[in-house]
Order: C-alpha cells, then sequence, then structure tokens
C-alpha cells in the first residue's frame, strides 16, 4: 500500500480536483484505492456525493478517539474499488482538542497500519495549511504529490512548501519523497502558462509531469454534481488528461496499464 498526500499550501489550485479524477481512473485500472479527505472544508467528500450533514462517523473520529479507520471507509456508489474516509465541519476543532496528546503527529500513521494489505493506494487530500492536519498526513505518507497551478504566483510559497516536507522528513519520516508535481488549470494559447511550466521544470528537475490539466468549465462543474470527470463528461478535455495522467502516474510507479 503506497501511501500519497496531495498537498499544496496554496488553495484552488486543483487538489480536490486531482484527489478526486486521478483515483477514479486508478480505480478504472483495477487499483483498490481510498482516498482520505483531511481537509475541514471536505470538498473531497462533497465531490463524490457524499451528503456531510447526514455522516455518522468521519476522519474526525480517527484523529480525536479510539475508532478503527474501518468504521469511517464508506463505498463510492458508483465506481468499483473506491472508498473514502470522509470529512466534516468538526475537523476544525481536531487541532485544539488534540493540543496535549503525545505523538499527536502520528495518529494517522498508526491508524492506517489497520488496513496496510486492503488497499493498492491511499490518497489524503490535504488542506491548504501547514498545521497539526497536514503534518499528520505527511508523517503518514511515503510521498507529496503537488498540484500547481499556471499562473503568475505558481512559485510564490513552494520554497515554503519544499522546506515543510524537507523538515517533516528529518525530523519525522525519513521516508517521505516528492511523488511528482502536476500542473494545473493550464493554457496553451498564452506564453503565461508555458513560462510557469518552465519554471516549475527548472525547479523541480524531473518531478513535472508530462501531462498538465487544462482549464475545462466541464472539470469545474462536476463537484457539484458529485461526480468525477470520468463519469460527468468522461469525453471532455479535463477527462482526457486525467486519463493521460494516471497512465504516467502509473508508468512512474512500475505499474501496469490495462489496455
Amino acid at each position: 500500500m503506497k501511501v500519497i498526500s496531495i498537498f499544496n499550501q496554496k488553495g484552488g489550485v486543483g487538489k480536490t480536483t486531482t484527489s478526486i479524477n486521478l483515483c477514479s481512473y486508478l480505480c478504472m485500472e483495477g487499483y483498490k484505492v481510498l482516498v482520505i479527505d483531511i481537509d475541514p472544508q471536505g470538498n473531497t467528500t462533497s465531490g463524490l456525493g457524499f451528503d456531510k450533514r447526514k455522516l455518522e462517523n468521519s476522519i474526525y473520529d480517527i484523529l480525536t478517539s479510539d475508532m478503527s479507520i474501518r468504521d469511517t471507509v464508506k463505498q463510492c456508489e458508483f465506481i468499483d474499488n473506491f472508498y473514502v474516509v470522509p470529512s466534516t465541519m468538526e475537523l476544525a476543532g481536531a487541532e485544539v482538542e488534540l493540543i496535549n496528546k503525545e505523538k499527536r503527529e502520528n495518529i494517522l500513521k498508526v491508524k492506517l497500519k489497520e488496513i496496510e494489505e486492503e488497499f493498492d493506494f491511499v490518497f489524503i487530500d490535504c488542506p491548504p495549511s501547514l498545521g497539526f492536519l497536514t503534518i499528520n498526513a505527511l508523517v503518514a505518507s511515503h510521498s507529496v504529490l503537488i498540484p500547481i497551478q499556471c499562473e503568475f504566483y505558481a512559485l510564490e510559497g513552494v520554497g515554503q512548501l519544499i522546506n515543510t516536507v524537507q523538515l517533516v522528513k528529518k525530523s519525522l519520516n525519513t521516508e517521505l519523497e516528492i511523488e511528482g508535481v502536476i500542473m494545473s488549470m493550464y493554457d496553451a494559447r498564452t506564453n503565461l502558462s508555458n513560462e510557469v511550466v518552465s519554471e516549475v521544470k527548472k525547479y523541480f528537475k524531473g518531478k513535472v509531469y508530462d501531462t498538465s490539466i487544462p482549464r475545462n468549465i466541464r472539470l469545474a462543474e462536476a463537484p457539484s454534481f458529485g461526480l468525477p470527470i470520468m463519469l460527468y463528461d468522461g469525453k471532455c478535455k479535463g477527462a482526457e488528461a486525467y486519463e493521460k495522467l494516471t497512465e504516467e502516474f502509473l508508468k512512474r510507479q512500475g505499474l501496469k496499464i490495462h489496455e
């Protein structure tokens, strides 16, 4: 089981879009995938069609009680092999509740050991901040997937992000690596998009995926219907990009793509 955090401390860069759609295509390839929504906003949870007001158990319960992670896992109705640990607004209070708990940065890592034989991949959709929730995700992960928006300020804050990853690696999780960088909201017609990609490739030598995710209305609409893009509009440019990204991701893992 490989555990990957999807993280960037800037909001609106495509973390949730990536967690929903990359996971969906991996499931279509036959891999069993769990996505953990550790963001109090719960966008991955609602983007997969779950009503946050009706959830009895969530990631909050895993972090603040003795509850087993198995008791919070929900299956997506519309895709085989796709499972979710949902998030609710309660999660916003977890940091304060656990302020005096020993080894609180290890809670998720310990809980994930219960299910390490059950999934091929676990993706953790992180909040856009560097607090307790993100640290828990990074400590539990083998690697970090970083979506970066193709905009003028793209590299602003990336240094801080890398420092955080290196700090966690040095003091809390020596295995942590950068899985890769995904360029999102790419517009091939603009010089700016191409310049940003070029800069990011220089910064993250060899880590940037060849497949960029384009600006795409259908991709932006899909979460409001509680569907991944493959089911909302599988022929749009956004869907094609995530399908290609999944193939590239699997090749980098040395895993087969089913024809």
